[in-house]
């Protein structure tokens, strides 16, 4: 097995190097793959474990300055200075980066949806928690369009300034479970929020950021393996 550090890795979505094949390609997404409680999974709240008010989560969310970048096959919003979070047990998760997955890899009660944002956080310890926000595409006028949007772009630097809030519902209710990173190396534990609604966005906006993309990027369903999921309204 190849010892090489994650970034010289070469993966995918298929082939050789697609998801039934990642843990092969090095050791450390070997080590990864053995995590038990992998992500991404169905979602249903026919099956779920009931709520726990310890189990709330707090967005303080801001305005601040977003860098577009293209790497490990997908788009990315990433914030240099990390002015946005959440609060999860008494703790605070920085958002570190916001990208996306076509079609979802969450699916509900076993149906993808056309989009997933996930709005990867973390901790001082190194700890992650992502947001999963489901959409479909559509050019009815909605929060994303250019007459609604807070969103300013800059295409020559490939900065944007936006309050990442616009990525959220109105209706917080969502799932909530363990699970692991939906990319090599996969690692676990990472807290999963994801949101129960599937939002609305603007075809023009999704194609301004889809360009030059794989038209797939989601990694398959995983097993449960007899693990919690909690449902909050």
């Amino acid at each position: 097995m190849k010892k090489i550090r994650n970034m010289d890795v070469e993966w995918g979505y298929k082939g050789d190097v697609g998801p039934e094949h990642w843990h092969t390609l090095c050791d450390w997404f070997s080590t990864g793959a053995k995590y038990p409680y992998q992500s991404p999974v169905d979602l249903s709240k026919n099956v779920t474990d009931g709520a726990s008010a310890s189990r709330a989560i707090d967005f303080c969310y801001k305005t601040e300055e977003f860098t577009e970048k293209e790497f490990k096959n997908t788009f990315h919003f990433v914030p240099p200075n990390t002015e946005s979070y959440v609060i999860f047990e008494d703790e605070k998760y920085y958002l570190t980066d916001i990208h996306f997955h076509t079609p979802s890899e969450h699916t509900f009660d076993g149906e993808h949806a056309p989009l997933e944002f996930h709005l990867v956080h973390m901790n001082n310890s190194g700890d992650n928690l992502v947001v999963g926000c489901l959409f479909t595409i559509t050019e009815d006028e909605n929060r994303f369009s250019k007459k609604q949007t807070t969103l300013k772009w800059n295409s020559e630097t490939h900065q944007q300034w936006f309050d990442p809030s616009i990525f959220l519902p109105e209706q917080k209710s969502h799932f909530h479970y363990l699970g692991s990173l939906t990319t090599p190396p996969t690692k676990g534990p990472v807290h999963w929020f994801v949101f129960d609604s599937i939002q609305k966005m603007d075809q023009d906006f999704f194609e301004r950021i889809y360009e030059g993309m794989l038209p797939f990027n989601n990694r398959p369903v995983q097993a449960l393996n007899g693990r919690k999921i909690y449902f909050s309204e």
